[in-house]
């Protein structure tokens, strides 16, 4: 029987003042707080029906693990560490099976880019979804025959550099793939795009 196919969610708990911070400076920690609330709440009911995989979401602090969402689904604390830490953990921590991250303020993630991720890893080791400002939205590895010792060690996270870091830190002959690239919403002019680009697709935001 083949190993299940993982997704995990990455969520930071809706709180006011302590998400998007840099969004939060340009257009308000109350917007910003709603964005993130409702790009997140869109995410998790679209990708958790589909039964192509199973879907998790962990939640940083991880006290707020056990607060309700709108989806029933495994939830897990991050644990402590950077962002390559936390996500170096899951993959070490899930049961046998390819394994995809993603984050929850990344509007349009769709689940055909899901699906296209786990292809990918039918041929590559690892896949990636760059995003336009130099990182990422997804990373994924096929896990076999082990997780790269060291994974995400020296990455320069929240700059131009994260993905080039990540790459570069891959063991020697390791195979890559990567997707669509994406915009992340990290500013008052990111989120004046999407606006307008939701109003042209007249999306439910």
């Amino acid at each position: 029987m083949r190993p299940a196919r993982h997704l995990v969610v990455f969520l930071r708990a809706p709180r006011l003042g302590r998400v998007k911070s840099r969004l939060a400076a340009g257009i308000g920690a109350l917007a910003a707080l709603r964005f993130h609330r409702d790009a997140g709440v869109r995410l998790l009911r679209d990708l958790a029906r589909d039964p192509r995989w199973r879907t998790e979401l962990w939640v940083t602090p991880d006290r707020d693990r056990q607060a309700r969402w709108p989806v029933r689904l495994r939830c897990r604390g991050q644990g402590r560490g950077d962002l390559g830490r936390r996500m170096a953990r899951v993959f070490a921590r899930l049961p046998p099976g390819p394994a995809v991250i993603v984050g929850s303020d990344i509007p349009a993630i769709t689940r055909a880019h899901i699906a296209a991720a786990f292809r990918a890893l039918g041929r590559s080791e690892a896949v990636f979804g760059p995003a336009e400002d130099g990182g990422y939205w997804l990373v994924g590895l096929r896990r076999r025959p082990r997780v790269p010792h060291g994974l995400f060690a020296g990455v320069r996270w929240s700059s131009p550099h994260a993905l080039a870091d990540t790459l570069r830190g891959l063991p020697r002959g390791m195979t890559v793939a990567l997707v669509e690239t994406l915009m992340d919403v990290d500013d008052a002019e990111d989120y004046a795009r999407w606006r307008q680009a939701a109003l042209r697709r007249r999306a439910p935001f």
